[in-house]
């Protein structure tokens, strides 16, 4: 990554390098959206067809909404509850606008409960691939298919639930520079570097020729579908992760010396890297398999491709490999959204960092185990309407409440020069309205993230 720049620290806890907050970010950026949501979308709508609006609505997103939220965590120095409190007492002298700021904070809770899930199943598949049980079941899609319903039945992954809860929450423990920024700088390069590795080997197989054509080809009349830029907004949107907690509480703990629109280029390029590495990677796959590759969802990971992978030279690695790439992509979501209710216990309830960790811990725990059953259901609502929904609220309270002149000045603190007038006005006419368009086109289509 090169050399880091030391940066000074709003906080006394805070991210300590330019590439530390900036690969914390693409850590809670790429996750499973990008390995089991972005190459089916490329599939099913014909490569280069999806991913022409995908660059654009990214580029969009980028330039707006993400420098929105680091701007607005950094200029208040606080999460959700105390940003949006700080934006309604600028303009209106009440703080009023903190209890608005607890719907992203509930969202940001809801989601890391349906993550732990995916998670706890994460890292059972990563423990039976290392193990070499994943391996062992060859091609009988019977075996594998029951290994997953028993995996994603109701109580059916107690241990490794606990696990992944228990890992991420003792790497938070450790604070933001000593555990999560630690941590991203380990598995985020390593990450796109096995990625890397796996996408060379794949390019060796025969048959991988086929998914390369559905990733590269273009039909110009798909582009005339209406719902084909809806779902590629969609998977930008979310992709970014912007849901106005995350990335504003993140935000927070950055110095003010930072360029925030570098760190947010920085994001939606590598966020999109991830997401084309794991397309490169998982289409070709599917192809050398000889399976349906417009296969999505929980069935794509834990089933589909355990059966592709068992089926190819050097499989065994391929699968080891794959596992802990999701792993680490998993994991590093979490810290990010976890962060959010911790955050707030620190801030609003005084707890100490341990504390709120600890309580955070028992409680997502305990709604995880409970819900593993109807997880599917429980991120459907979640991704379809509070995401959204917070994403908008900061926005408002951004480029709407707290003022021209306050927006402006946020952004432009480490830019080197005065932003123009032009952020707001993009920030009001084109991202606000286009996270309406999400919170209401994901509850049309029933979920588009």
């Amino acid at each position: 990554m090169g050399k880091t720049k030391t940066i000074t620290i709003q906080k006394k806890d805070g991210f300590q390098s330019r590439w530390g907050f900036t690969l914390a970010c693409i850590g809670s950026a790429v996750g499973m959206g990008n390995i089991w949501r972005f190459p089916y979308m490329v599939a099913s709508w014909g490569g280069l067809t999806f991913l022409l609006p995908y660059f654009l609505f990214v580029a969009l997103i980028g330039s707006t909404g993400v420098i929105e939220e680091i701007a607005l965590g950094r200029s208040t120095g606080s999460g959700p509850i105390g940003a949006f409190g700080r934006c309604t007492e600028i303009r209106y002298g009440k703080k009023f606008g903190q209890w608005i700021g607890g719907i992203p904070v509930l969202g940001a809770l809801a989601l890391a409960i349906g993550y732990t899930v995916v998670v706890g199943w994460i890292f059972k598949y990563t423990f039976m691939a290392l193990t070499g049980k994943l391996s062992a079941m060859g091609q009988d899609m019977a075996a594998i298919g029951g290994t997953f319903d028993q995996t994603a039945s109701a109580w059916g992954n107690n241990l490794w639930l606990i696990v992944a809860v228990a890992a991420t929450l003792a790497i938070m423990a450790l604070g933001i520079a000593g555990g999560i920024e630690k941590v991203n700088k380990i598995l985020m390069p390593t990450l796109f570097g096995l990625f890397i590795l796996l996408g060379i080997y794949i390019l060796t197989l025969p048959g991988a020729e086929e998914g390369y054509r559905y990733i590269f080809k273009l039909n110009p009349e798909g582009l005339l579908e209406p719902k084909l830029w809806i779902f590629a907004f969609g998977q930008a949107f979310f992709s970014l992760s912007i849901a106005g907690n995350g990335t504003v509480i993140y935000g927070s703990y950055l110095g003010k010396d930072e360029n925030i629109f570098k760190a947010a280029r920085n994001i939606a390029v590598f966020d999109t890297i991830a997401a084309l590495l794991a397309a490169l990677v998982i289409i070709p796959s599917m192809s050398v398999g000889g399976a349906a590759l417009d296969t999505a969802g929980p069935g794509l990971m834990f089933v589909y491709l355990v059966n592709v992978f068992n089926g190819m030279p050097g499989g065994t690695a391929v699968g080891i490999i794959f596992y802990i790439c999701v792993l680490f992509a998993g994991i590093t979501s979490l810290f990010n959204l976890y962060e959010v209710p911790v955050a707030a216990l620190q801030e609003k309830l005084k707890m100490r960092r341990i504390t709120a960790v600890g309580v955070t811990a028992v409680f997502g725990c305990v709604i995880a185990l409970l819900i593993q059953a109807i997880v599917s259901g429980w991120m459907d609502a979640v991704s379809i309407y509070v995401c959204p929904l917070g994403a908008m609220l900061a926005g408002i309270m951004f480029f709407f409440i707290v003022g021209e002149d306050y927006a402006v000045k946020a952004v432009s603190q480490g830019a080197g020069k005065p932003v123009g007038r032009w952020f707001v006005i993009m920030g009001k006419f084109v991202f606000v309205p286009m996270a309406l368009i999400a919170l209401v086109a994901g509850a049309a289509l029933g979920g588009i993230g």
